[in-house]
C-alpha cells in the first residue's frame, strides 16, 4: 500500500512531532511538507496522478481541506485514493467527528490498519473572479457571522491563542454589524445571521450543532440562527461550554440534498473552517463519495 503524507509544518502539532512524524511514516510512506498556503491541494493531486493509494492530510482542517480539493482536481481522484488524517491542528474537528485519537502519532496506526469508510462528499459552485468555481468539503460550511469571523482571524493570534482566536474574531464581527443569509431550498426560503451546513454533527471542535446529522445518508443539515445580536451571542456561550450544544429556541433547522445561500450583497462563505468565497454559493452533496482511511 503507498501512502503519502502531506504535511503542514506551521500546524502547532506537527511543529512538536515533525521528527518523530517521519520516523513513523518512513517504514510505509512518504512525508510531503507544505511550504506556502494551497500547496497542499498541488501536492495531493501529484500523488494521486502518481499512483499513491492512500493521501494522510497532516495538520488541521484546512490541511485536510487543501489535500481533499487537490484530490478532487484528478478525474475520479475520490475512487482512486482514501483519505486519511493526523489531527495536529487547532480544532481538529474531521478527526474528532471519524473518533480518531487525539495523538497524530496514535492516530497514524488506524490510517496504516487499511480499514476503509465511505463518507459523502460535500460541494459547493459560485461564480468566482476566473469563472465557475468548485469546491469540496468534509465537514461543515457557513455563511454569514462564522466566515465574516474567519475572514477576520490574525494568523499570529491563531498560532498563539488557538480556538480563541476564533471567538475574538467572532465577537468583534458582531459587533462590527451582521450580514443577512438567505437559505433557499426550493419554494423555501429561511433567513438569518448565521447558516450552518453540517456532514456531520460536530463544529468548531467538540460542539453538537447538528445533532441529526450522518455524513453517510446522502443528506446535509442545515442550522439558521434567524437572530444574532450581541446578547443573543452571550446567552449561547454558556450552552455550547456546558452542554456542548445551542439551545433549539435559537435555531431553526432544515435537511436538503442541494440548497442555495444568498444574500442582499455579497457575503463570506466558508467550508471546512477555511474561508472560501462570496455568495451567491450553490451547496450539493455525492452520497458516500468519499474513501476515508480510519
Amino acid at each position: 500500500m503507498r501512502i503519502c503524507v502531506i504535511a503542514n509544518p506551521a500546524a502547532r502539532g506537527v511543529r512538536r512531532w515533525r521528527q518523530h512524524l517521519e520516523g513513523r511514516v518512513a517504514a510505509s510512506g512518504t512525508v510531503q511538507w507544505t511550504r506556502v498556503a494551497g500547496e497542499g491541494r498541488v501536492l495531493a493531486a501529484q500523488a494521486v496522478e502518481e499512483g499513491v493509494e492512500v493521501i494522510v492530510a497532516a495538520g488541521g482542517d484546512g490541511t485536510v481541506h487543501e489535500v481533499l480539493n487537490g484530490i478532487g482536481e484528478v478525474p475520479d481522484g475520490f475512487e482512486r485514493v482514501r483519505l486519511g488524517v493526523l489531527p495536529m491542528g487547532t480544532a481538529n474537528v474531521w478527526a474528532r467527528e471519524l473518533g480518531l485519537p487525539r495523538s497524530g502519532l496514535r492516530a497514524w496506526d488506524r490510517v496504516v490498519a487499511g480499514r476503509e469508510r465511505r463518507w459523502d462528499l460535500g460541494w459547493t459552485e459560485w461564480d468566482g473572479p476566473g469563472g465557475r468555481q468548485r469546491r469540496y468539503f468534509v465537514q461543515m460550511g457557513g455563511a454569514g457571522l462564522d466566515a465574516r469571523a474567519i475572514e477576520r482571524v490574525n494568523p499570529q493570534w491563531k498560532a498563539r491563542l488557538g480556538p480563541w482566536a476564533y471567538v475574538w474574531a467572532g465577537w468583534r464581527a458582531v459587533w462590527a454589524g451582521v450580514d443577512r443569509v438567505r437559505w433557499e431550498g426550493g419554494s423555501a426560503c429561511l433567513e438569518g445571521g448565521l447558516v450552518l451546513v453540517g456532514n456531520g454533527c460536530l463544529y468548531g471542535g467538540r460542539f453538537v450543532l447538528f445533532p441529526e446529522a450522518r455524513p453517510d445518508d446522502g443528506v446535509l443539515d442545515v442550522c439558521v440562527f434567524p437572530r444574532v445580536t450581541p446578547w443573543r451571542v452571550v446567552l449561547c456561550g454558556p450552552w455550547l461550554l456546558l452542554r456542548g450544544r445551542v439551545p433549539e429556541w435559537m435555531v431553526v433547522r432544515r435537511r436538503a440534498t442541494g440548497f442555495r445561500l444568498a444574500a442582499e450583497a455579497p457575503v463570506p462563505f466558508e467550508l471546512d473552517g477555511e474561508w472560501v468565497g462570496r455568495t451567491p454559493v450553490e451547496f450539493g452533496v455525492i452520497p458516500r463519495g468519499l474513501r476515508v482511511a480510519v
